[in-house]
């Protein structure tokens, strides 16, 4: 039950300063009259604290004659404030002054904070002003002969000039058409103007042919090469004055370039042509805003930059997927445009560079080709980025991985890093090249240990390789621990430590150039991946580098350990999105580096063989164009290092004709059972064919020989499961005589069909 009033008698529980509601009341005591408690109607108390007292009071509630309206209600001060919108954004001016220092601009140009890119720089300005210097002064006699014939026409032009000044003859149409028009008040007044125009000017004509005369005497009276200088100047004055309107004077040094100039209207204009929805919706809602520009554009190098922030909701991997169109929108080659996203900014931010020159038509040159020495502590230059600027590659602490599509520049890639390891005589290098072509040849005599080719004696020797690797990786780890933490603080192999070569922590790079030709072979493939995977974990701090080049990045020919682990990528083009992301790594293709952007083919068909992205190398991905070494520089640089090497007593192994290390036996399975397999047998026992295997090489299957029953049987199967030679229940007697039985063994025409099917792969993979 609801009481509309309350008195004390009705709840003695109560203090006289309480109601049910929790409102306090005045105590008697306290009133000036000494009454008792105002009795309050607790609808009344209730509309002092709500806006609305009840339901019927609300501006969606039904009307009710019977409840106060509000105007009969107590006045609320205030403003009443929604709950579902925000207030006014209140930013800490810290923040927001941390957010510009990020993005700041440098106060010093980024050509002029390295010192090689300001050498750079400085080296092309005055080349430039050189040449224009010396081709203006070649051509001198041919500027001075067209001003001698120009002379006379300038001549006519200074005397026919100064006659209409002084007479005032540029107003002469005007006074004829004030007569035509019988106007004799505009005609006076016009005459007087001409008049006391033609006074004065005829005073400083006059003056000026005095002054001209005194000049011509003064010179008559000098000496002859005074007399010359004179005639020249004025000749030179007159030719100038004589020019024709459509034939300049000077010949320019430079034929202007027919580049646009990028403004911020063109960039507009080629980001809406790309049919991206996101681009197009932003600029229906809001052109002027849709795309806004963070940065000035700029000259950034040859070319143009633009630092750009996309719509909302549109990454730079869109723009990545239609370069070709932005390209068409720009109107220049495909290989002047390269954008390229920041991601330490978000995902949205654009930088835009639009070169000068189509990068395929340029050729990057190596200093390695005139270094006389060079460090690996510091990198190998490695080329360049669209920008023109230097590009070098860490080696030291790292490991390299190279892919791309045959014929796209990976070997010429490798050549350049070997070469500028091969100049650092403390350096020992193992190559390995898997494809038989001799592509690093050249280097050969700087090697100790050198392979080239694609048979199995040299897939066994770059086995061999990994695993004595992996057994100087662990004798590398226990000699650096060794050391005194004075010399070797931070358990890392360092100049200092490189150079004493009795530690034997000098630098070791191997390379293995068409590596999957290794880590997809049957027989050494899986266990060369294990030992290179080891190598790249546990080698990087102690000096020994793995630089890996492939053609065919997949799970079988580049395990997955390696790919995840090496710490410098290079992917020249390649074919899919799978390719792009084994060798450049997980979501490479997602974040929009995409090495299937590139042209295929060589830089004389329009392609972009030698140009690649770069991640690891650099603070963020680069695209690089690798600088390129024919054959007789690669030899040039070889014969240097040899010189080298040679003076500083470091030769070893190969490099001197030296029998290399041999782990794994070198031979011929298949070949080999054939050899003791005639082919009157078509059938034979696995443990007969183990017995004359011994007998045919005691050192390489001389343990097979040894097992016991079927341990002997299951070695050979176990051999021929790679080669995809199944084995069979074989017919047979013992080769001394005695009964017959079936027991496993091999069918000749399997193994001639095993050895037929791995020959059409060799000369297939020779090709490619």
């Amino acid at each position: 039950m609801t009481h509309d009033t309350f008195t004390p008698a009705d709840r003695p529980d109560l203090t006289p300063e309480e109601t049910p509601d929790g409102a306090r009341t005045d105590h008697p005591d306290d009133r000036p009259d000494g009454k008792g408690a105002d009795i309050v109607p607790i609808e009344s108390a209730r509309a002092g604290r709500h806006p609305y007292s009840k339901l019927s009071d609300r501006p969606d509630g039904p009307p009710d004659d019977s409840t106060p309206t509000v105007a009969d209600r107590p006045v609320l001060e205030g403003d009443i404030v929604r709950v579902d919108q925000s207030g006014p954004d209140r930013h800490d001016w810290r923040t927001d002054l941390e957010a510009k220092a990020r993005t700041r601009q440098p106060i010093v140009p980024l050509w002029l904070r390295s010192r090689a890119e300001a050498a750079q720089t400085l080296r092309w300005v005055g080349l430039h002003y050189a040449h224009v210097t010396g081709y203006q002064l070649a051509r001198a006699p041919l500027y001075g002969g067209r001003l001698a014939i120009r002379a006379p026409r300038g001549f006519v032009r200074l005397v026919g000039g100064m006659v209409r000044w002084t007479f005032d003859l540029e107003g002469e149409p005007v006074r004829v058409a004030t007569v035509l028009k019988a106007d004799p008040e505009a005609y006076l007044k016009l005459s007087r103007q001409r008049d006391s125009r033609v006074r004065l000017r005829v005073w400083v004509t006059g003056a000026a042919l005095v002054v001209l005369l005194i000049a011509a005497i003064v010179v008559a009276n000098q000496p002859t090469a005074v007399q010359w200088t004179a005639l020249a100047a004025a000749l030179a004055l007159l030719g100038i004055l004589g020019k024709p309107a459509d034939r300049p004077l000077i010949n320019r040094a430079v034929v202007a370039s027919a580049v646009e100039k990028l403004t911020g209207d063109i960039v507009i204009r080629s980001l809406t042509v790309l049919g991206i929805a996101g681009i197009n919706q932003a600029m229906a809602k809001n052109a002027k805003d849709a795309i806004r520009f963070v940065a000035p554009i700029t000259r950034d190098g040859p070319g143009w930059r633009a630092d750009i922030d996309l719509p909302y909701g549109v990454t730079v991997a869109d723009v990545l997927d239609k370069r070709d169109r932005m390209a068409s929108a720009l109107r220049r080659p495909l290989g002047c445009i390269w954008p390229e996203g920041d991601s330490s900014i978000h995902e949205g931010r654009l930088i835009l560079w639009v070169g000068d020159k189509d990068l395929s038509k340029t050729v990057v040159k190596s200093p390695l080709v005139k270094a006389g020495m060079h460090d690996v502590f510091k990198g190998i230059p490695f080329g360049s980025d669209p920008r023109g600027r230097a590009v070098t590659v860490p080696i030291i602490e790292h490991n390299i991985l190279i892919g791309s599509q045959p014929g796209q520049g990976k070997t010429a890639s490798v050549r350049v890093l070997a070469s500028g390891a091969a100049l650092d005589p403390s350096t020992e290098m193992w190559i390995h090249e898997l494809k038989g072509t001799g592509d690093v040849e050249a280097h050969e005599q700087n090697c100790h240990r050198y392979v080239s080719g694609i048979e199995d004696e040299a897939i066994a020797y770059a086995a061999d390789s990994l695993v004595l690797l992996r057994k100087e990786v662990m004798r590398r780890a226990a000699a650096l621990k060794a050391l005194p933490p004075d010399l070797c603080p931070d358990k890392k192999v360092t100049r200092q430590i490189a150079d004493k070569r009795s530690l034997g922590l000098h630098p070791l790079i191997a390379i293995f150039d068409e590596c999957q030709n290794l880590f997809a072979h049957p027989e050494y493939g899986k266990q060369a991946g294990e030992d290179a995977e080891f190598i790249i974990k546990l080698g990087r701090a102690l000096g020994v580098v793995l630089i890996l080049a492939t053609q065919r990045p997949d799970k079988d020919s580049l395990p997955t350990g390696i790919s995840a682990n090496v710490s410098i990528r290079f992917c020249l083009r390649v074919a899919g999105q799978l390719e792009n992301d084994m060798i450049l790594g997980t979501s490479a293709y997602k974040n929009g580096i995409r090495a299937t952007m590139f042209v295929p083919g060589p830089p004389a068909k329009g392609g972009d063989a030698g140009t690649g992205y770069l991640v690891g190398a650099t603070q963020m991905p680069k695209v690089v164009k690798s600088a390129y070494l024919d054959t007789p520089a690669t030899q040039k640089i070889a014969d240097r290092a040899r010189a080298l090497r040679s003076g500083a007593g470091v030769l070893t192994g190969h490099a001197l004709g030296e029998r290399p290390e041999q782990v794994t036996p070198s031979f011929d399975l298949l070949a080999d059972i054939l050899a003791v397999v005639p082919p009157a047998e078509a059938k034979v026992w696995n443990e007969v064919v183990v017995d004359r295997l011994g007998e045919l090489r005691p050192d390489a299957y001389g343990a097979w020989v040894a097992l016991e029953g079927g341990a002997k049987t299951g070695q050979l199967t176990t051999a021929l499961k790679p080669y995809g030679v199944r084995t069979m229940q074989v017919w047979g007697t013992p080769e001394g005589g005695g009964k017959g039985a079936n027991r496993i063994g091999i069918a000749r025409d399997d193994i001639l069909a095993a050895v037929t099917q791995r020959d059409k792969s060799r000369v297939s993979g020779a090709a490619s």
